[in-house]
């Protein structure tokens, strides 16, 4: 479990443990413990995938698809067309939800848990290049994808378009 929160951030009291809830034992106030959002978009031409070689740990060096952390508030949409222009420079329109898929972002027991939403993406503009997390962008056929894809859920997602399959 990465996070447990000791103290209460409306009054400061001590946080109580109720079998994975918490709840703070002078206000009441509850606490929970989410997955964090994250959504990725699958640029797709000519038979081929776009995917970025990361800049950062965790998996640094290693091909992903582009995506990332939602923000507060932020619609799934919204983060996928702000993520793939971040990461490749290219403007995208979600075209299709490809998925829900869980995870984990890092490795051990402090790893946060991820929900991930993945679109099939269409390229509406902008000039493609690396940027923000990304080191090199690649391209990539259904039976020639790299054998290290970051993450779980970014070898499902690539299994998944390769069979046609939606989650």
């Amino acid at each position: 479990m990465p996070f447990r929160p000791r103290f209460c951030a409306a009054c400061g009291a001590a946080v109580l443990d109720e079998g994975g809830r918490f709840r703070c034992e002078r206000c009441g106030r509850r606490f929970y413990l989410n997955s964090k959002a994250a959504a990725g978009g699958l640029v797709v031409r000519d038979g081929r995938v776009l995917l970025v070689r990361r800049r950062f740990e965790p998996f640094k060096g290693w091909w992903d698809i582009p995506g990332g952390f939602l923000e507060t508030g932020e619609h799934p949409n919204d983060a996928v067309v702000r993520e793939v222009l971040e990461e490749t420079g290219l403007d995208v329109r979600p075209a299709e939800l490809i998925g829900i898929y869980m995870d984990k972002y890092g490795e051990g027991p402090d790893a946060d848990d991820t929900m991930n939403l993945y679109y099939v993406v269409e390229v509406v503009g902008g000039e493609e290049h690396a940027g923000d997390d990304a080191v090199e962008l690649g391209w990539f056929r259904p039976d020639a994808l790299p054998e290290n894809v970051a993450f779980e859920t970014g070898r499902a997602v690539l299994a998944d378009w390769r069979a046609g399959r939606r989650r």
